[in-house]
């Protein structure tokens, strides 16, 4: 079985993520929100999950999926597991915090 590595971008983000959904909807919705996004990692690069490659016009090598309000970037990395990169509000402007998070 594969792992889910969570990497530190992707942490920073699933901190805030949980921080803002508690402030504004409560600290019930924002545990549904950030279990339902581990619930997705879960069956990444299953056919139970749609992930596509990300465009070339990014930069990266890796795959995204959409979860609700925001897009999950994950990649395989070199012992067959799966890193999740980082999640990105459907707001952000997703080029330059991607390559960011990538590491580029």
């Amino acid at each position: 079985m594969r792992g889910i590595r969570i990497q530190e971008a992707a942490s920073e983000r699933l901190d805030d993520i949980y921080r803002y959904t508690r402030y504004n909807w409560g600290t019930e919705q924002a545990n549904r929100y950030v279990t339902g996004l581990f619930e997705a990692f879960s069956r990444i690069d299953t056919p139970a999950l749609i992930s596509r490659p990300v465009p070339d016009a990014f930069g990266v090598d890796g795959f995204s999926f959409h979860y609700q309000q925001h897009a999950v970037y994950w990649r395989k990395l070199s012992n067959g597991d799966i890193g999740i990169v980082t999640l990105l509000h459907k707001r952000m402007h997703q080029i330059e915090r991607l390559r960011e998070d990538f590491g580029l």
